[in-house]
């Protein structure tokens, strides 16, 4: 009978619109996982809840190197494709552009549940992929062999995956399909396309380092219209005039503040000198004509960055060998293929005026 459920005793009506209703049902659904997780013996951690992780999106072709494999797809359709992934499931994918990235991401949360073993504030890698579920054995099967802590898949094949993107509440989404890319960010999804570096070079295990390139990734391409539309001189005119108004945000800021909400993490407990995460930002701005704006916008989100380059315009590459970051993000895709001449795995943001100097490929 109505009301039976209630435990209360009242005859007040219970609330009953369906997101109170919903919000009810998700986390009995969450209390239910959890207590499953909880009974099993197992020495991997639970996947935390999507709104308390922070959400790492790759596609298959980001994480593993699948040039091969595309070029069976696209010379002889999807059912030969499909066919040579089975026929070779047994066979480990080499690593692709995401890989180390998505190794130091999972260092970052091996030393935070030593810290925090209870807290559920880390990265959660979510392989989201427009395969089929066929090759999906393949794909497990590697990820296995490099011993990766990817639990979530989202295989929609061939379906968009923008919908699951927002469904987990992702907080980056890195793909090599470059339409996938500006499908997100047009749905306000941070995302990037891949690239690999040309050249091998070794990245660090122990500490996972993030560029950035600043207008229109960490900031909003407000100022870069003006470097396009009225030339550099125009451009240190306006940043000063407007030094202390802070640049609206770019795609790339939610992910810099996710970063910085996990290095205070470590320093609460005493870990500054040896925090897992660094972050840098490597920009072509010159610092005394156009610096102070960027670093007062930074201050004013109460963000820390932990190395600022300003390059005044001189190539980033050679900049990007010294830091070897595990993933660099710029617009431009003049930066993104100068960084990947030198070894740097890059990854380029379709956002922004830029994209509209941009020459066809």
């Amino acid at each position: 009978a109505p009301g039976t459920m209630s435990g209360s005793g009242s005859e007040e009506p219970q609330p009953s619109q369906p997101a109170e209703d919903g919000q009810q049902e998700a986390e009995q659904d969450w209390a239910a996982a959890k207590a499953f997780y909880d009974n099993l013996v197992t020495k991997r951690p639970r996947p935390p809840k999507p709104q308390n992780a922070i959400t790492v999106a790759v596609s298959s072709r980001a994480l593993f190197d699948l040039v091969e494999e595309r070029r069976i797809y696209e010379e002889q359709g999807v059912e030969k494709y499909v066919e040579y992934q089975q026929n070779n499931e047994n066979v480990p994918l080499k690593p692709g552009p995401a890989f180390y990235f998505v190794k130091a991401l999972e260092h970052v949360n091996a030393r935070l549940l030593e810290l925090y073993p209870d807290d559920e504030e880390r990265f959660d890698i979510v392989l989201m992929t427009n395969n089929h579920a066929q090759v999906g054995v393949r794909l497990i099967n590697s990820i296995n062999h490099y011993g990766l802590t990817i639990e979530r898949f989202c295989m929609t094949g061939g379906e968009s995956p923008i919908g699951y993107l927002t469904a987990y509440l992702t907080n980056l989404y890195l793909s090599a399909d470059s339409e996938k890319v500006q499908e997100a960010i047009k749905a306000g999804i941070a995302s990037a396309t891949m690239f690999s570096a040309s050249k091998e070079v070794a990245y660090s295990d122990i500490q996972l380092r993030v560029a950035f390139d600043g207008d229109a990734v960490i900031f909003s391409d407000e100022s870069e219209q003006i470097v396009k539309e009225h030339g550099l001189d125009r451009f240190f005119e306006h940043e000063q005039l407007n030094e202390n108004k802070p640049l609206a945000q770019g795609p790339l800021k939610g992910f810099l503040e996710d970063l910085g909400k996990l290095q205070k993490k470590f320093y609460a407990k005493n870990e500054r000198l040896n925090c897992p995460i660094r972050t840098y930002l490597v920009t072509a701005r010159s610092a005394a004509s156009s610096g102070a704006r960027v670093l007062k916008t930074l201050r004013s989100w109460g963000l820390e960055i932990d190395e600022a380059l300003f390059l005044a315009g001189a190539p980033k590459g050679p900049i990007l060998v010294k830091i070897r970051p595990h993933i660099f993000f710029d617009d431009q895709m003049f930066h993104i293929e100068g960084a990947q001449k030198l070894g740097t795995i890059a990854a380029h943001v379709p956002y922004g005026i830029a994209q509209k100097y941009r020459k066809p490929t």
